[in-house]
């Protein structure tokens, strides 16, 4: 699977930045609060792939890497725009940007760099699963504003385009054993715990910025459900976590490449919207 590097601008219009998804403000949130992690958190994985990049020999896998890092930065380049619109809507998204570069940023200079990859394995297995669960199920966005469901569909075929190109660099520049097993699914624990400490954190943000808008339980009750319930966020995520401990564990044992089918569909729509926004 060669990632494709597309470069791509979704329209988003900035007075449905705090409410764009059909569920409401709370719901808008959570994906806002997600958003705030990708400019910083696609950086770290470009980085922490690219100081492996030497060590490649297969070159098919020096193409893959290559897609993967084109790919990464157009998602950085326009989540960057996305979170210039909550920033001038009142939200503190650029702290919270500055808040999580600064981590990061710790982490790359104190960190191992097989531990990073390792972090970067597991994000990706994440970011995979998340957008797995988003392209199977229509419901988990229905009719939100055009541009912003784009933005998200286009990211999750891109996610899923490149989900294994990580964990095939790990394969190949970390020596098979015992130990790459257990650093492996080590990371996943450790990322588990702070990947949703972050987004809880920066998502109870977005809504205490945003609290103008009313609703308050309401809007905290749909989030409930639409996270937790019987067909919840979480509870869809839960066995394709677990699978991710197996010893023989590949991105690629889930095939949905047909989800991928889509793209140029999607891309038209995208640039369809874009055209008719700027008559």
């Amino acid at each position: 699977m060669l990632p494709i590097r597309r470069d791509i601008k979704v329209e988003l219009p900035a007075e449905r930045a705090c409410d764009w998804h059909e569920q409401g403000s709370h719901v808008t949130h959570f994906f806002n609060a997600l958003s705030l992690l990708f400019p910083s958190g696609e950086l770290f994985f470009m980085d922490s792939v690219r100081h492996y990049r030497e060590q490649i020999h297969d070159p098919e896998l020096k193409r893959q890497i290559q897609g993967f890092i084109g790919q990464e930065a157009m998602h950085s380049r326009e989540h960057l725009r996305y979170n210039d619109l909550l920033q001038d809507a009142g939200l503190p998204a650029h702290l919270l940007d500055r808040r999580l570069r600064f981590f990061l940023d710790f982490q790359k200079k104190h960190f191992p760099p097989a531990f990073n990859l390792a972090i970067t394995v597991a994000l990706e297995h994440y970011t995979a699963i998340l957008a797995d669960l988003l392209l199977r199920d229509p419901s988990r966005f229905g009719n939100s504003v055009a541009g912003y469901r784009q933005m998200w569909l286009w990211h999750a075929l891109e996610e899923t385009e490149h989900k294994a190109v990580s964990y095939d660099v790990w394969n190949s520049v970390i020596k098979p054993g015992p130990k790459r097993y257990l650093i492996r699914t080590g990371s996943m624990l450790f990322t588990t715990l702070g990947f949703w400490l972050v987004v809880f954190d920066f998502h109870v943000r977005m809504l205490i910025a945003d609290r103008r808008r009313g609703g308050h339980w309401r809007g905290l009750w749909q989030v409930v459900k639409y996270l937790y319930g019987p067909k919840g966020v979480f509870p869809r995520i839960a066995l394709p976590w677990l699978q991710f401990f197996k010893p023989g564990f590949h991105p690629w044992d889930h095939d949905n490449r047909e989800q991928l089918q889509r793209i140029d569909g999607l891309v038209q729509d995208i640039e369809r919207t874009r055209a008719a926004a700027a008559k």
